[in-house]
């Protein structure tokens, strides 16, 4: 019985911690986003680098403002983007996935500005 009573408490926790990291992995997937890609052209309105993930936010043509995720923070500074690389006001394109449910909401897999490509998720970027 006395093992009974030490592995009963490991196994609930490992139930919880399971449990509690499946919003978090979802979050983390592709499962939320298209998978056509879809190219995004507009103007930078403001840069966060916090995490999870950076962002960006992106006016387009039409006024509209749209959330852009970048990679996790390493994918970011791998790609070569950090907080300075663009401003208020820049031109930018960006080729991603955007959100299944047609929000202005996108998972960026490639940023171009002035002509530079950053790279998010070089694996994932479709063939033109």
């Amino acid at each position: 019985m006395q093992n009974h009573a030490r592995i009963l408490p490991s196994i609930m926790l490992a139930a919880a911690l399971t449990l509690g990291a499946a919003p978090l992995l979802a979050h983390h997937g592709w499962s939320w986003a298209e998978g056509e890609q879809t190219t995004l052209e507009g103007t930078v309105e403001s840069v966060s680098m916090n995490p999870p993930h950076p962002t960006i936010q992106v006016r387009d043509a039409q006024g509209t403002v749209w959330q852009v995720d970048l990679g996790n923070p390493n994918q970011t500074a791998r790609s070569g983007f950090t907080a300075d690389t663009a401003g208020p006001g820049d031109a930018i394109t960006v080729i991603g996935n955007r959100n299944q449910d047609q929000s202005a909401h996108m998972k960026a897999v490639r940023i171009v500005i002035d002509g530079q490509n950053y790279d998010m998720y070089p694996e994932r970027i479709q063939a033109d």
